[in-house]
């Protein structure tokens, strides 16, 4: 009985995909739709409680997909650090380069943060 569930279940698939329908088991809404969804305060919220940690340098290419451009440089983190400033929120967040890590991130457009922010 199980064989022919998952003979049924393959055949279903394979016609369902040849018509062009998309079947989607579990709803799964992708995170670059979560990110829109977000305020930019919730954006930063998020990245400044992984700032320093890898995943934090993921968050902000995720959230601001095609929106940052480079505005400033400093040193900082561990050589020299790069301001992004994301004008359609209004957020400028300061990338460690050699970690790829977000070492700053507030709101307004900073060329260049406080020392102590970005170490």
């Amino acid at each position: 009985m199980k064989m022919n569930n998952a003979i049924g279940s393959a055949l279903l698939a394979g016609v369902l995909g040849l018509s062009g329908v998309t079947v989607i088991p579990n709803l799964i809404i992708p995170s670059e739709v979560q990110a829109q969804s977000l305020s930019s305060q919730e954006k930063i919220t998020k990245i400044s409680g992984v700032k320093g940690k890898p995943e934090s340098a993921k968050l902000l290419r995720e959230y601001y997909k095609e929106d940052l451009s480079p505005i400033g440089i400093q040193p900082g983190g561990a050589g020299m650090v790069v301001n992004l400033y994301s004008k359609k929120d209004n957020t400028t967040a300061s990338l460690c380069t050699t970690y790829d890590v977000v070492v700053a991130i507030k709101k307004g457009k900073i060329a260049k943060f406080a020392a102590a922010e970005v170490k």
